[in-house]
């Protein structure tokens, strides 16, 4: 039995992993999905002065409550920049960190450091018209499949600036987390990872699949995803 924790990306919470938390748990692991402050159930609680550590504190608390260590951490998109800013504080509690289509951000680096100048300035402009906060990015700019796309932009809630703007302390080449794995989307509809993807496959200290899918692959590709995350249990 292995212990998971799975932070979802922005705009969404952890109602996303749904399909992939119960094939896990059906198979006999611990599951945690945790929703992150401002985000899902805990919409009510959005406020722009929620930044990227506000975000790592909420998953570093469900570590200590639940008593959780040697776990599998997994953050998908945005979540890729809340399990680096984790392992920096708590990483003898985590065995693999799973980066799934995700951010694995260099020392200081936020979000829009990665993304650039255009992305920071929309993001920016954004936020200008909407109190500190950003819309939703339809689901289809990540080629989510059809089937999923309307209930995913119905579930999906403005994310603050902040937690864009803010970047890690420690990046993922400086945490002491030997067991990394990175899940490359082959078929996201963009190339916000195309990066990182080419900079990590071949470093000999990473594990990379690809997929040929979507940006969302636990809604794509839940099938695949839980098999490869209980691979990790083994590892």
């Amino acid at each position: 039995m292995a212990k998971f924790v799975l932070v979802h990306g922005a705009f969404q919470g952890g109602w996303v992993y749904a399909r992939v938390a119960r094939k896990l748990r059906d198979a006999g692991h611990d599951v945690y999905t945790p929703t992150l402050t401002g985000l899902g159930e805990r919409a009510h609680l959005a406020d722009r002065a929620i930044n990227l550590d506000t975000h790592i504190q909420d998953i570093v608390n469900v570590f200590r409550c639940e008593d959780i260590s040697d776990a599998i951490l997994c953050g998908h998109s945005y979540g890729g920049q809340v399990i680096t800013g984790v392992a920096n504080e708590i990483g003898e509690r985590i065995r693999t960190l799973f980066y799934l289509d995700a951010y694995a951000p260099d020392d200081g680096q936020s979000l829009i450091d990665i993304t650039g100048n255009q992305t920071a300035l929309a993001f920016l402009s954004q936020a200008n018209r909407n109190a500190g906060m950003i819309p939703p990015i339809p689901a289809a700019a990540f080629n989510v499949n059809d089937a999923d796309a309307a209930w995913v932009d119905k579930m999906s809630v403005p994310q603050p600036l902040a937690t864009f703007v803010q970047g890690v302390k420690v990046g993922v080449d400086s945490l002491q987390v030997a067991n990394r794995t990175y899940v490359f989307a082959t078929k996201n509809g963009g190339d916000w990872f195309a990066q990182t993807h080419a900079r990590l496959k071949s470093d000999p200290r990473w594990t990379v699949h690809d997929i040929a899918c979507g940006h969302s692959i636990m809604l794509d590709r839940p099938d695949e995803l839980a098999a490869l995350l209980a691979a990790e249990a083994t590892n």
